[in-house]
C-alpha cells in the first residue's frame, strides 16, 4: 500500500481554495473583454468566455501547484521501498498544458478582445507554468532510488545502476551542513566504490524515510 510522505493541506481545503480563485477569476474576467460583443446563441456567449478565463487559471494552479495532483509517496515493490518524484507527472502535466493555449486561442479568435488586458494574462497563464518547471528542474522526472531487502537500484538523469547487497562491503551515508542526506556511498567487494548523488534527484521530501529504511534494514553495512 503507498505510503503518503507529505500532505500540503487536506484535500478539501485545497479544493475549496480552488473553487474561490475560479469563482473570483469567473467574475473578473469580464475586464479581458469589449463591451460590444458578436451577436452569439445558445452555448457559446460572454459567460463561456468567463468560464473559459477561469478554467485556463485554474489548470496553470494545477500545474505549479504539485500536491493536489501528485502528492509525495512512497510506493513499495520488489519487497522493499521505491522513492520516485513521479515517472510520468512531466507528462501529464504537458498534456494538461496544452489546453491553456488552445483556451487562449479560442477566446482570441471568438471574442472581442480588451489586447492590452487580454494578452498579459494570456502571457501568464502561458509562461508561468513553463517558467515554474524550468525553474524547478525537468531533468528529473524520471529518477528514482529503490532500496529493497536484495538489493539497491537508482537512476540520476546520465547515472544508473543496480547493486545487490550481498555485492555491498560498507554503505556511508554523507550528510551537509543542515544535518540532510547529499550522497550514498556503495563500497562493493569486486569493483571500485559508487557514489549515488541523493541531492541531485529532486527526493527532499524522502530523506528522513530513506535513512530510515537503510537505518533498519542495512545496519549491518553502515560505516563512517
Amino acid at each position: 500500500m503507498t505510503k503518503i510522505i507529505r500532505k500540503t493541506y487536506p484535500k478539501d481545503f485545497s479544493l475549496g481554495i480552488l473553487a474561490i480563485i475560479f469563482v473570483l477569476v469567473f467574475f473578473l474576467s469580464g475586464q479581458l473583454f469589449e463591451k460590444r460583443q458578436p451577436e452569439y446563441e445558445g452555448f457559446i456567449n460572454i459567460y463561456m468566455a468567463e468560464f473559459l478565463v477561469s478554467s485556463a487559471v485554474t489548470i496553470m494552479i494545477l500545474i505549479l501547484w504539485e500536491e493536489i495532483l501528485f502528492p509525495v509517496s512512497i510506493k513499495p515493490e520488489d519487497g522493499g521501498l521505491v522513492f520516485r518524484n513521479h515517472k510520468r507527472k512531466l507528462v501529464i502535466q504537458a498534456l494538461i498544458y496544452l489546453l491553456i493555449p488552445a483556451i487562449v486561442i479560442f477566446l482570441f479568435l471568438t471574442y472581442n478582445v480588451n489586447d492590452f488586458r487580454f494578452f498579459i494574462w494570456a502571457g501568464v497563464v502561458i509562461v508561468l507554468p513553463i517558467a515554474g518547471k524550468l525553474i524547478s528542474g525537468i531533468n528529473n522526472y524520471n529518477d528514482f532510488l529503490k532500496l529493497t531487502p536484495d538489493f539497491i537500484e537508482y537512476k540520476d538523469n546520465e547515472m544508473e545502476g543496480r547493486f545487490n547487497v550481498a555485492e555491498i562491503q560498507k554503505i556511508r551515508i554523507l550528510k551537509d551542513d543542515h544535518d540532510e542526506i547529499r550522497q550514498l556511498e556503495l563500497d562493493l567487494h569486486s569493483s571500485s566504490p559508487v557514489t549515488i548523488n541523493i541531492f541531485q534527484m529532486e527526493l527532499e521530501d524522502f530523506y528522513d524515510s530513506i535513512e530510515e529504511y537503510i537505518n533498519k534494514n542495512y545496519k549491518d553495512l553502515l560505516g563512517s
